[in-house]
């Protein structure tokens, strides 16, 4: 097992890295950027570095400062946690060749599931349902015409390098495809330094369903259940549980088994999520993600299985120690994202904390590195925290998140809980009956406060 690990990132979720290696007696290494000093994940870990000014480009991706911390302190392995650096293979690369453990995926399945077109081929050929569309990227406006055709309107134009609703368009109609298709690109080409784009056919109702994954290296490759991550806002997540409200058990053992078989043949290693679009009782792959996920609470919740231990005994070279009859989905889970933003608006909210007061009691955790005087700058993600709640059914979970949705206070900024004060009063919401396209709906019907 490690001895010292350097944690590449910041915020909520370097505290949870840092929870966990202290559970497992490994000492912690925290990087910050100047903006980060009094960061309450530099507080807690054993030892901190400062590499470099405010700017992500210069400090959390700066990946010669971060590799030079890891020398200076004698940490043997990174632990990159989820955006920043966590799915580039060639840091990850980078980091084995200085002698030092990535924890995570191999860079070569970093790259071929970074790559939209090329991972929807892979895991076609694997036996993974996919979206009708192109079998890779678009060339001219009139080949992806055919290709729109064929498959019939609407379609969604996608960057194949993209990520989090950039240089994503849809075309409803066959006049619209042609400045679908430039916008998208454009997009692309801004946000990821590449303007291939593909087609999809594009699902009117569907359920964002991702199933979580664990792969050790000795072929061993297990899924934790399912996650539904429907509601949301410009294809950002929002509000995530498990189980989903939308599957059964057969459909539950029926998209895990297909994910297992396809991940074993691959020969993945570590943890991962398979994210999947659900439409009338028929899955569609959309894309794989090779890190540990925002969301990874709620299943944590519902297994009792620790993700970021696993990932970190996995990368150690231990194997899983438990076998896919041991994972029992106990109650229902919900994760609430508490962005500094406004909450109908969302426009963001950087500044100063000046009351704090986490939610408590039986089956509520508030992931978060927020404390009541801390300046939240404006240069990152917006995320404060996020509230997870678990009950022994979903309606004792949804009356729960209610309860502590009232009892949590963060002072000074706006924030979006009232949002979720609305959320779980809702019909819908209450019913478990919505989409991915439910949320932005519902903002757009509501009178702003």
């Amino acid at each position: 097992m490690f001895e010292k690990i350097l944690i590449a990132n910041r915020g909520e979720i370097a505290l949870r890295i840092n929870r966990a290696c202290k559970e497992m007696g490994i000492q912690t290494v925290a990087i910050h950027s100047t903006a980060d000093a009094d960061a309450m994940h530099v507080r807690l870990a054993d030892e901190s570095v400062c590499v470099g000014p405010p700017p992500s480009s210069q400090s959390y991706l700066n990946i010669p400062q971060i590799i030079a911390a890891c020398e200076i302190t004698g940490a043997e392995a990174i632990h990159p946690g989820y955006g920043f650096l966590s799915e580039n293979a060639r840091f990850a690369e980078i980091v084995g060749e200085h002698g030092m453990t990535f924890i995570g995926p191999t860079p070569a399945h970093i790259r071929l599931m970074g790559d939209k077109i090329a991972a929807k081929q892979a895991v076609k050929e694997l036996g993974i349902p996919t979206v009708p569309g192109s079998d890779g990227a678009v060339g001219s406006d009139a080949d992806a015409m055919k290709i729109a055709d064929a498959i019939g309107f609407p379609v969604l134009v996608k960057a194949a390098a993209g990520g989090g609703g950039r240089g994503m368009k849809i075309a409803r109609r066959a006049e619209e495809l042609s400045r679908a298709l430039s916008t998208a690109r454009a997009e692309a080409k801004t946000a990821f330094g590449d303007d291939a784009v593909y087609l999809e056919k594009y699902l009117e109702k569907p359920r964002h369903i991702e199933v979580q994954v664990l792969a050790d290296s000795f072929g061993k490759v297990l899924h934790l259940g399912e996650r539904d991550c429907s509601l949301q806002r410009r294809h950002q997540k929002v509000w995530e549980e498990a189980p989903s409200p939308a599957l059964n058990e057969i459909q539950r053992e029926k998209i895990g088994g297909i994910v297992t078989a396809a991940l074993t043949k691959l020969g993945y290693l570590g943890a991962g999520t398979v994210e999947f679009l659900f439409e009338e009782g028929e899955f569609y792959f959309i894309e794989m993600n090779t890190r540990l996920q925002v969301e990874h609470p709620v299943t944590e919740a519902v297994t009792g299985i620790d993700i970021v231990r696993e990932q970190i005994r996995i990368a150690a070279g231990g194997a899983i120690e438990f076998e896919q009859q041991d994972v029992v989905i106990s109650g229902h889970a919900i994760e609430c994202r508490v962005n500094a933003e406004n909450a109908f608006t969302f426009q963001p909210s950087p500044g100063t904390i000046t009351q704090f007061h986490a939610p408590g009691g039986l089956g509520v955790r508030f992931d978060s590195a927020i404390y009541s005087g801390y300046k939240i700058p404006p240069y990152y993600d917006s995320l404060a925290g996020k509230l997870i709640v678990h009950g022994r059914n979903r309606n004792e979970c949804l009356m729960r998140l209610r309860r502590a949705l009232d009892e949590l206070v963060v002072g000074g900024i706006e924030t979006t809980i009232p949002l979720f004060q609305n959320l779980v009063r809702e019909p819908d919401i209450l019913n478990g009956d919505y989409h991915i396209h439910w949320l932005e709906k519902y903002l757009a019907s509501i009178k702003k406060p």
